[in-house]
């Protein structure tokens, strides 16, 4: 699957097990209690949909290593496809690609699957420490649903926890 805009076309590949090096570099930097390379195999091997986000082929006229290099990881999803909604597991952006709109051109993508999925909802849990992630959900339109208190771990070996607010968006289904 593809997403294009004014910038470079994205190109969703589906996240293999040889990807996970490059996802887990993103991870470890990215989240306060990341996720481990067996979270992401375990979500591998159930079949939730994983992909990882590079620039187009065709868009990669750069050097090797630079950030247009089709071989670089932009950035990463993991959505479990429930019967009638679709929760969003992880998605990350790599840290030098932030504030440049791929969250929301991900997420457009996101919603455009579920739509065509017959999905009519997107669910998600966000950290409310997470103070950007919360401002881009509320702009494209998710609402507080819930909130699951101790949910994630707080920082590495405190024992606190910290709740995760739960949010949801309706889809337009295609017809």
């Amino acid at each position: 699957m593809t997403m294009q805009d004014d910038g470079a076309e994205l190109t969703f590949m589906p996240m293999q097990v040889a990807d996970l090096d490059d996802v887990l570099a993103i991870e470890s930097i990215s989240h306060i209690h990341p996720w481990t390379r067996g979270n992401f195999s375990d979500s591998l091997s159930a079949g939730h949909w994983a992909y990882c986000i590079r620039p187009q082929l065709d868009q990669a006229n750069a050097m090797p290593g630079s950030y247009l290099d089709p071989q670089v990881l932009w950035a990463y999803c993991i959505l479990y496809p429930a019967v009638d909604e679709l929760h969003l597991l992880n998605i990350t952006v790599a840290p030098k690609l932030r504030q440049l709109g791929l969250g929301s051109r991900m997420m457009a993508t996101i919603e455009g699957v579920a739509s065509q999925q017959n999905m009519p909802r997107i669910i998600l849990e966000v950290r409310p420490s997470n103070e950007s992630a919360v401002a881009l959900y509320q702009k494209l339109g998710y609402e507080q649903i819930g909130l699951r208190k101790n949910y994630y771990p707080a920082s590495e070996g405190s024992g606190n926890r910290e709740d995760a607010i739960v949010m949801a968006k309706s889809i337009k289904l295609e017809s």
